[in-house]
């Protein structure tokens, strides 16, 4: 069989069921440092991505027979990249702890089979970060970005503490209105929760 057809989803698949290693390379050399970068859109961390992908690929060998031809084999890849990020986060709570909400979230965005869809969303929101007011953004980031408490913040600029609940306010009200639906729903996901979450700057 060439390779070509193996860009088929249907004829990729049967090949995986039946044992093709060949397709399997095809498989890996194709969607391997596209997963990469999702799953380190993920995990911000290029060592844990790439134990994540490895992790997929070894699945899906091992599952190959359970493939079903009429299913995008992309979207079930990336499927199974975001399932494997919530289980190693589940794994290591200590380091990062993800709401049930969260992962919903997540999910909601993984399933449009898009693998720059949630770099889409943290970049969307960040973008409108970077725009809000100057001190506005200073508080926001300090205090959701980089995990400080409204306390730490008020001492750290010599403000009062109602300032900093004001910066905040203000700052999630801007966000609120310049952000849609999709990706404010994320952000509020993120960064209601007093938790420190990084995005890209």
């Amino acid at each position: 069989m060439k390779i070509d057809d193996y860009s088929d989803n249907t004829t990729l698949i049967e090949s995986l069921k039946n044992g093709d290693e060949t397709a399997y390379t095809y498989l890996i050399d194709t969607y391997h440092h596209k997963l990469c970068v999702y799953a380190n859109s993920l995990v911000k961390n290029v060592y844990s991505a790439e134990d994540i992908v490895q992790n997929v690929f070894i699945k899906v060998w091992e599952q190959r027979t359970r493939l079903k031809t009429d299913h995008s084999l992309k979207s079930f890849l990336y499927k199974l990249v975001y399932n494997e990020f919530i289980d190693l986060y589940r794994k290591n709570q200590s380091l990062f702890s993800l709401e049930k909400s969260y992962y919903d979230a997540l999910n909601g965005i993984v399933q449009e089979d898009d693998s720059e869809a949630f770099q889409r969303v943290l970049n969307a929101v960040n973008k409108e970060i970077q725009n809000l007011p100057p001190k506005c953004k200073e508080v926001f980031i300090l205090s959701k970005k980089e995990g400080l408490t409204n306390i730490e913040i008020a001492e750290h600029l010599d403000v009062s503490i109602k300032t900093v609940e004001a910066q905040i306010t203000k700052a999630f009200s801007i966000l609120r209105n310049s952000l849609e639906e999709k990706v404010k729903s994320v952000l509020f996901l993120l960064f209601g929760a007093k938790k420190k979450f990084r995005l890209n700057n």
